[in-house]
């Protein structure tokens, strides 16, 4: 493989990765790790990352509203501008004090809980 490629493997769990990402209602969060064990690879959460940082190009994926276990914004450095991921949330009326989301339990969705109910 060419360092830098994407194989098909990949760019199919990508494309999951991205369907659930949709998904996040406004106003709510999720974790990098929650959809990774959504789509049963519990241990791919920086796959999540990747497949997040690579999905800037299409607007229908709310990438901004998946941060880290700890409701950290782990993932804002690969957003536009300095502040981008924080005001995308706050737009939401999503609290964001020093990278870290206020009432981050109050706000997860856990696609684990939401989709397996329906």
């Amino acid at each position: 493989m060419i360092p830098g490629t994407v194989t098909s493997e990949q760019n199919n769990f990508f494309d999951r990765v991205y369907q659930v990402t949709r998904l996040i209602p406004f106003g709510r969060v999720t974790s990098y790790g929650s959809i990774a064990r959504y789509l049963g690879a519990p241990r791919s959460a920086r796959m999540v990352g990747w497949a997040l940082n690579s999905s800037h190009t299409d607007d229908s994926i709310p990438a901004h509203r998946v941060v880290n276990r700890n409701g950290v914004l782990t993932g804002k450095h690969h957003f536009e501008g300095t502040n981008l991921m924080q005001q995308l949330l706050e737009n939401e009326n999503i609290r964001v004090e020093k990278n870290l989301i206020v009432n981050f339990k109050d706000l997860f969705w856990d696609p684990n809980i939401e989709l397996r109910e329906q």
